[in-house]
């Protein structure tokens, strides 16, 4: 019996305290259990993680309080890959524990939700009952009618359709002919049925041989743990996951799908579902408390074998893990930019290592990290070159804005994008246009006196909505109504400058009045059920132009559309990033995928004012290798990833004197690192030197960082002293250099 129990409370402390496990709990705490503990004078929550018959303070222990016997236990396999997330990015231990549960599950103030149930207890007798007893009422026989054509019926839905009252029911569970029982209901994530798959399509070469291989990887004749699945647009990437999770079912293993956005996991799950029935679940943000808790509850208890879902569903209890899928494994939502700080796409890599699973990660434009490791033999590289069914890439077009005055008034929409739309409506087809930036205008200013609108806890404009009105920051949030007057001269000709997705929905609107439009950014997608709606509505073909961000980019397949319009593909090249212009790349070859992918060929307008970047060019050839030729060696002369590795320390506080103090210390700390091939940068403001009321600065580590290094970043932050109200965190492998 264990004595001894090392437990993580509740707090940021990064280590684990000992108790005493008395012996009425002796048999029941496990490894993973959440307790009840005396901590200094008062009680906390804390979780075991481990076990010991030994402690230098024996004399000293207190004993567990209690054990939370309705939350469940966190699997062994996840508190191992807890602990690595934990080392690995620099955070507290009970940081990394955290990310393991979602909220829902943690708190312990969810539960499963209960219902009470009426059924018939006896078909024959209640109808003989129904016929022959002559002193029914009426209330009565409307039950039981009920009752036989449905034997089983929520209490409430029975009460709906016939309006009868609670002392007719209780009369016929007296005489045995009903009965009543409290039963456990599923809340339902899926707004859907499950329309089951009536053809499965034939498998291409390309397609076959994927699967070939995932498959003995599966059976470990390949001795690689990660695959690169690269293919085109188009390509049929989501059938091949699908077989692979069909030869994982097949060898009793679970599977997790990994999508990028909230917007893709209703198309993903309808096909998974279409293909796999029940035996597929949800996870993301999106849902509900209560169904975050049934769909996390459903995995724990083996009641399905597949989950579907956002970055946190890398965390589904699974305890038979077969395979982890990672669907559009470049995109930067897969990077957490809260502690803990992980990249989903490489967590999956290392918890599939652990569990003796696979990792296959999909992409068109692969990361030049994933694609660097597949070059290198670290990881298998499957290629998917050609389109399903023949179908041709779409062909790109570039305009060289700066010789078009645009159509009409507006400068947003050229000429031959404008002809194209107005092509497309008159043949039914549908288009998307694309603008990586939502709002009206991005920037006010008054011509006279030349105040600019700022906001007061940023150093960024405010950008204007027009539809309600205000100005918004769009890193803190702050919201002030928009200025009628200049608040500096009180002149009245505000000038407002720049567009956004608001925007070219109005100017679209004018010059396509007959068209039907929708908008898709994070401004008008204010309800779980506003991804659904509008995706629907498209792929039913009731809206004819759909504007909007980046979301729209990432893995949509509406076979209607043959047109996709970029308006300003220079947006991300000129930003303080090194990754600028892969981000670039790939986001024009995953925007102008989207076309063509039904029987009629697409065709791609990119507006630009810089045609001859080689990121531009590229996305035009649909090159992935050539940018990646070209991008290689400027990575390496810089010590970049893929060539070396990227940690960022940043510090923020309100008071700048006190942050210089702390991050001046810790930078001194850390230069001492000698190491060739390590870069360590001087401390600098960060090029968004104050957000949310906050200064901003940052050391920049780059080259070969060890493990080494990151146990002592990790120990600095973790023994920071608290009372200073300067933040420090790491973030590794950092992606946001801003």
């Amino acid at each position: 019996m264990p004595k001894i129990a090392r437990v993580l409370v509740n707090l940021s402390l990064n280590k684990h305290y000992e108790y005493l496990v008395p012996d009425s709990l002796s048999n029941d705490v496990k490894v993973g259990s959440k307790v009840i503990v005396p901590f200094r004078n008062r009680h906390i929550e804390g979780h075991i993680v481990s076990f010991s018959e030994q402690t230098f303070f024996s004399d000293k222990l207190k004993e567990i309080s209690s054990l939370c016997y309705k939350s469940p236990v966190i699997p062994q396999n996840l508190l191992s890959l807890g602990d690595w997330i934990g080392s690995y990015y620099c955070c507290s231990k009970e940081q990394s524990l955290r990310a393991l549960l979602p909220g829902a599950v943690r708190s312990g103030k969810i539960s499963k939700k209960e219902a009470i149930h009426i059924y018939i207890s006896d078909r024959d007798k209640a109808a003989e009952f129904l016929f022959r007893d002559k002193t029914k009422s009426e209330h009565q026989k409307a039950i039981l009618k009920a009752l036989i054509q449905r034997p089983d019926m929520l209490l409430s839905n029975l009460k709906k359709m016939t309006l009868v009252s609670d002392s007719a029911i209780k009369s016929l569970i007296d005489k045995k002919l009903i009965g009543k029982e409290k039963r456990y209901v599923g809340r339902d994530p899926f707004s859907v049925p499950i329309t089951p798959d009536v053809e499965i399509p034939v498998l291409t070469d390309e397609q076959s041989k994927a699967v070939s291989v995932i498959t003995d990887m599966q059976d470990k004749k390949i001795e690689a743990v990660t695959a690169l699945l690269f293919g085109v647009t188009g390509s049929g990437k989501t059938e091949v996951y699908l077989r692979s999770i069909k030869e994982a079912l097949d060898r009793g293993k679970d599977s997790i799908v990994l999508v990028p956005e909230i917007a893709l996991t209703p198309q993903t799950t309808e096909r998974f579902r279409a293909r796999f029935g029940n035996m597929v679940s949800v996870l993301h943000s999106a849902l509900s408390d209560g169904e975050r808790y049934d769909e996390w509850m459903k995995i724990y208890e083996d009641k399905v074998k597949i989950v579907v879902g956002a970055r946190s569903a890398l965390f589904a209890p699974f305890r038979n893990l077969g395979l982890i899928i990672v669907d559009e494994e470049h995109e930067n939502s897969y990077k957490q930019d809260e502690a803990p700080r992980y990249h989903a796409r490489d967590v999956a890599v290392m918890r599939a290592h652990k569990e003796g699973a696979i990792a296959i990660l999909g992409s068109a434009t692969p990361s030049m990290e994933s694609y660097y490791n597949a070059e290198s033999g670290k990881y298998k590289l499957l290629r998917l070159e050609k389109r399903i069914d023949s179908r041709l890439m779409p062909k790109v077009i570039t305009v060289d804005m700066r010789g078009d005055s645009g159509s009409g008034t507006n400068t947003m929409f050229s000429k031959v994008l404008v002809e194209a739309v107005y092509d497309r409506l008159s043949r039914n087809e549908q288009t998307i246009i694309f603008l990586n930036r939502r709002g009206f205008a991005t920037h006010m200013m008054c011509p006279i006196c030349g105040y600019s609108a700022k906001c007061q806890n940023c150093s960024v404009d405010y950008t204007y909505h027009k539809s309600k009105d205000y100005l918004s920051c769009h890193i803190c949030g702050d919201v002030i109504e928009a200025y009628k007057n200049c608040p500096e001269c009180k002149a009245p000709n505000i000038k407002y400058s720049g567009f956004g997705t608001e925007k070219i929905e109005e100017v679209a609107a004018r010059i396509f009045p007959l068209a039907r439009i929708a908008r898709m950014d994070s401004d008008t997608m204010t309800h779980k059920k506003s991804y659904e709606t509008v995706l629907s509505e498209f792929k039913k073909g009731k809206i004819d132009i759909l504007i909007g961000t980046q979301m729209l980019a990432k893995g949509l397949d509406f076979p209607n559309v043959t047109l996709v319009g970029i308006i300003n593909a220079d947006m991300g090249l000129h930003i303080p990033d090194f990754r600028a212009s892969e981000r670039t790349f790939q986001l024009l070859t995953q925007v102008a995928g989207r076309a063509g992918r039904g029987e009629v060929s697409g065709e791609v307008f990119i507006q630009t004012y810089t045609p001859t970047h080689p990121s531009i060019l590229f996305a035009v050839e649909h090159d992935y290798e050539k940018f990646y030729e070209y991008e290689l060696p400027i990575r390496e002369e810089l010590r970049y990833p893929p060539k070396g590795r990227l940690a960022i320390i940043r510090f923020s506080s309100e008071n700048e004197a006190k942050l210089l103090e702390q991050a001046e210390k810790f930078y001194v700390a850390i230069k001492s690192f000698k190491v060739d091939g390590l870069t360590v940068s001087p401390l600098v403001p960060a090029p968004v030197p104050r957000a949310k009321n906050k200064f901003r600065y940052l050391v920049m580590l780059r080259g070969s960082i060890k493990s080494s290094h990151r146990n002592l970043i990790r120990e600095l932050i973790c023994n920071q002293d608290k009372k200073n109200d300067v933040s420090i965190y790491a973030d590794i492998d950092a992606l946001n250099m801003l």
